[in-house]
């Protein structure tokens, strides 16, 4: 099994999934006219009104705050320390390339994930590639497929990974053993998931903006403090992306090995491409009343995870001189509560345990809300299948607190790349769809109107789309998705 593991994440993330994410992702840029770049200002205005909840589905603010609960966690502490080490400070462009070219990734798959939406037997909506592979290409077999993948790795195994390293943080930190941590953060993680989505969005809209916003503030004290150093960092950062300083810091490892380990650091991350985020996307109400605006708001989760957090994160590890690239240098969450300690004394551990404790938690809690979309599709959204599912999530909450999970995060590894692979070809094909409402869209913004998605005028668009969601009457359909 083990062999048949090795050998996907060889030909997946070597040759298919690295160079097929920035393909995918600089072919929607110019597909879409660049949107992220010449509406930047809009990814802000969507989330910035957009408070509002309704009895169908969660406001756009809290899908914000949710995916970003998912996409904020060991990647941006672990991840980018493992980045640099691996792939030395010019993997962290690569990182910035995935995540401006992601934006519109992020945009398109969870735009057509609000076109393709349902209404489940309680009359909330659901959601997710798998519908859009579905609805839009016919293809439901295809969403079996990607659901199982995805309930691999993001339902189960990533939990485990979450766990594990809140358990080693505070362990290091503050001494606290392992088990008692896991059972700790089981019983947190119960609290929240059996009072499904809702309860999820409203732990996830207070917590998260909460401990983003304590973190970047103290990363913006540490840069402050180092303020004569910044340039010259960010300079390293751009001339290792291309060889240019291999040997900076001791580091070696060349071109190669900055682009491989950034792009795929990049994509665990902020997850753009994967077919994670749209699950949350679907399920909120559109304000304003359009697919595209909820692609918006997901665009902007991407470039808060990784042009801020991640940026932030590489700045105070490079700082400080922590970096051993040696064979007995350390890297992952202990380089980087190193980082802080190097900066902040003997509180830098600590404060990253606390903010692991909180970033991994939440991407545990988000993941299962994204897990819940999948379950619907097939057709295990009853309540006995579900209390199982929170039960075995637990479980891996609780194994991963104690474990390593070296082995299967391999797996977890495989199965990530290979549901990123599929949802990357769905978006290729429905990508035509996507730029006709991208046109819709800002040509009514560029008209001085509020964007509404008036279905009667897109011929052939309509197969497949719920008519009781996006009904062709338009104006009483907007007095319905109003907040309540």
């Amino acid at each position: 099994m083990s062999v048949i593991v090795d050998f996907l994440n060889t030909v997946l993330w070597g040759y298919v999934l690295v160079w097929g994410l920035l393909a995918v992702g600089i072919f929607l840029t110019f597909r879409l006219s660049g949107l992220q770049f010449r509406h930047f200002g809009e990814f802000f205005r969507v989330i910035s009104s957009s408070r509002h909840t309704g009895s169908d589905g969660i406001s756009p603010l809290q899908a914000l705050t949710i995916s970003l609960a998912s996409r904020v966690g060991t990647g941006n502490l672990a991840g980018v320390a493992v980045a640099i080490y691996l792939g030395g400070p010019g993997a962290i462009f690569w990182m910035w390339m995935v995540a401006l070219v992601g934006m519109a990734t992020a945009y398109a798959e969870s735009t057509l994930a609000q076109l393709y939406k349902v209404r489940n037997h309680d009359g909330r909506y659901r959601g997710g590639p798998a519908y859009y592979m579905w609805h839009g290409l016919n293809a439901k077999w295809l969403g079996y497929v990607f659901c199982f993948f995805f309930l691999c790795s993001f339902g189960l195994i990533f939990v485990s990974v979450q766990s594990n390293s809140i358990a080693d943080a505070a362990e290091g930190a503050m001494g606290i053993p392992k088990l008692a941590t896991g059972i700790v953060i089981a019983g947190l993680v119960a609290i929240v998931i059996f009072g499904g989505i809702p309860s999820i969005a409203r732990v996830a809209e207070k917590v998260v903006p909460f401990m983003a916003g304590l973190y970047l503030l103290v990363a913006l004290v540490i840069i402050a403090m180092n303020i004569t150093e910044v340039p010259g960092a960010l300079a390293t950062i751009v001339k290792a992306a291309f060889g240019f300083d291999q040997a900076v810091g001791g580091f070696t490892g060349g071109f190669t090995a900055a682009v491989l380990n950034g792009v795929k650091r990049g994509l665990f991350s902020n997850e753009a491409g994967m077919g994670s985020a749209p699950h949350i996307a679907a399920v909120a109400v559109p304000e304003p009343h359009h697919p595209s605006s909820q692609g918006l708001v997901q665009g902007l989760g991407v470039f808060i995870d990784t042009i801020l957090i991640c940026t932030a994160t590489a700045l105070m590890i490079m700082l400080s001189g922590a970096v051993d690239y040696g064979p007995d240098g350390v890297t992952g969450m202990e380089l980087t509560q190193n980082a802080l300690a190097e900066h902040i004394g003997a509180a830098g551990p600590l404060f990253i345990a606390v903010a692991i404790l909180f970033f991994a938690y939440t991407s545990i809690i988000g993941n299962y809300a994204y897990s819940e979309n999948v379950l619907e599709f097939l057709g295990l959204a009853g309540k006995t299948p579900l209390t199982i599912f929170k039960c075995m999530q637990l479980a891996m909450v609780v194994w991963g607190a104690v474990q390593p999970v070296t082995k299967v995060f391999n797996f977890a590894d495989a199965a990530m790349a290979s549901m990123a692979t599929i949802n990357l070809v769905a978006l290729l094909l429905l990508s035509g769809t996507v730029r006709r409402l991208t046109k819709d869209y800002f040509a009514q913004r560029k008209a001085g109107e509020e964007p509404l998605f008036r279905i009667r005028q897109h011929e052939g668009l309509d197969r497949g789309i719920d008519q009781s969601i996006w009904n062709r009457n338009v104006e009483e359909e907007h007095k319905a998705g109003s907040p309540s």
